[in-house]
């Protein structure tokens, strides 16, 4: 008999996604399991498990991927609706939330090595340029992330104003800059050197340093301290 024929109802109570989540942990399950948990039942033709494979291979089989699919394009499967759709964008949200708050709170900032990691995590998954900045205090401790515009495929521009602003709100000491390149290139650009100065400039005047600019992709990180542009 086809998986698929019958619904997850009728299966072993072992194999019941639910099931053996509450009787052995999130930890025993699928990724497709998983996610069949998140779409909660099937359709007349399909089981949620079948659904679920079907996400994860839109996702190319990599949760990563997944994190990149649009709720548009998760609709486009047969039997995944605009709720079901939602319910996975937000759960793929919620584990990079998780990792990167994990990563933030571990962060002492000393080296550009110590932020790429926690940048790579909330930046690595945009498909345009988002342009951000982190808020450190005296102890240089992340006090907040900001994303303080987003752009094309190609650029994105921030206004040092709404930068600056934001640096006094939140009583900070220094800032880092950071951008992601979709493409994969971790070259700066011309425009993002020009920026880079103009911040580091107008901060000085209200004594907020600039400690770094971070260019960001999947393939690792560039910083503009570490290859003294600053």
């Amino acid at each position: 008999m086809q998986e698929g024929k019958y619904s997850i109802k009728q299966w072993a109570i072992d194999d019941r996604p639910r099931e053996k989540l509450r009787q052995k942990g999130p930890e025993s399950l699928s990724d497709s399991e998983l996610i069949a948990i998140l779409i909660g039942s099937g359709t007349a033709r399909k089981s949620a498990l079948e659904l679920a494979k079907e996400v994860l291979k839109l996702g190319k089989n990599h949760l990563p991927d997944l994190g990149k699919i649009t709720v548009r394009e998760l609709t486009k499967i047969n039997g995944i609706g605009a709720a079901r759709a939602i319910s996975i964008v937000a759960a793929m949200e919620i584990g990079r939330r998780r990792q990167a708050l994990s990563s933030r709170e571990k962060t002492v900032v000393g080296s550009s090595l110590d932020v790429s990691e926690y940048l790579q995590t909330l930046l690595k998954d945009y498909r345009h340029e988002v342009f951000a900045v982190l808020f450190l205090n005296r102890a240089n401790k992340i006090n907040h992330f900001q994303i303080i515009s987003e752009g094309g495929m190609t650029g994105t521009v921030a206004d040092p104003r709404i930068i600056l602003r934001k640096a006094l709100e939140e009583d900070a000491v220094s800032i880092i800059l950071c951008h992601n390149h979709p493409s994969g290139s971790l070259r700066p650009s011309r425009a993002d050197e020009e920026l880079t100065t103009k911040i580091r400039e107008a901060a000085a005047y209200f004594d907020i340093k600039l400690l770094d600019h971070l260019i960001v992709s999947e393939d690792g990180y560039y910083s503009f301290a570490d290859e003294g542009s600053l």
